[in-house]
């Protein structure tokens, strides 16, 4: 599924569209636009302009439009894939498909070259918006120092892992990277997110980090240490505990009872 990790992917593919004229725009699927927002406003407000930057707050894409337009907001789900000119930001997502079925196209930009700037979502749990509200999104977990974490957990009861996947507090962490991230960090994510230690918030903070250079440079959020312990039998890599299958803010969640207090 894409978290920060593929959408940053996406991100520096799109920036191979940038500066190239809008000539149609195809968006067949009114259920992907959001906002209020229908194919012919969409059509109205980019065609004839270009895209003059490609930006990322979290698991959301933002492209800016020349001469004072819209901000084209693109939001993936869990199995969106961008694809500009036929090449895709990733190869694969770990619970989507990398094929490419006509009826999948929820949106596509065409330029005046020739080329194509689309997004391909089999499940259709993305969208795209226009001037989306950025305000609404937390700290990107990628910048996020240990101050920000501490803010974005202080005096929380919901569960740890919960709060980290809460976009408005902590933008950019999904399932994956949070199991992960956690497992490193040796904290159970069922413990109430405010009751961490300082020395606790230090190694989550830590975790974080390393989890996002590491799985970065393997190619993507599906490539985690947990990832292949991830189903009924699953054991810690680092014990070999027979894993807890949990569900914790809604998402299917992997620990180890031993090691994650």
């Amino acid at each position: 599924m894409p978290e920060l990790l593929e959408i940053e992917a996406y991100r520096r593919l799109a920036e191979a569209a940038l500066h190239r004229p809008i000539e149609a725009v195809h968006a067949p699927d009114a259920w992907y636009l959001k906002g209020g927002l229908d194919a012919a406003t969409l059509a109205g407000a980019v065609v004839g302009r270009s895209f003059t930057a490609a930006r990322r707050i979290g698991k959301l894409l933002l492209l800016d439009t020349s001469d004072d337009g819209p901000v084209v907001a693109l939001r993936f789900g869990m199995t969106g894939r961008l694809v500009v000119d036929g090449t895709p930001g990733v190869e694969r997502l770990e619970y989507g498909s990398s094929r490419e079925e006509p009826a999948w196209v929820r949106v596509a930009f065409r330029f005046a070259d020739g080329g194509e700037l689309r997004v391909v979502d089999p499940r259709r749990l993305g969208g795209v918006e226009l001037d989306p509200d950025e305000s609404r999104l937390g700290v990107d977990a990628a910048s996020v120092d240990l101050a920000g974490l501490r803010d974005a957990l202080a005096g929380s009861r919901v569960a740890l892992k919960a709060r980290l996947l809460d976009q408005r507090r902590l933008a950019g962490v999904g399932n994956l990277l949070a199991d992960d991230a956690l497992w490193r960090a040796r904290l159970d994510p069922a413990r109430e997110a405010g009751s961490l230690t300082p020395a606790e918030l230090r190694r989550l903070h830590k975790a974080l980090a390393a989890t996002l250079a590491e799985l970065g440079a393997r190619g993507g959020s599906h490539t985690g240490v947990l990832q292949p312990e991830r189903h009924r039998d699953g054991r810690c890599p680092r014990c070999g505990t027979l894993l807890l299958r949990r569900t914790i803010g809604g998402r299917t969640t992997y620990s180890c009872p031993r090691d994650q207090r």
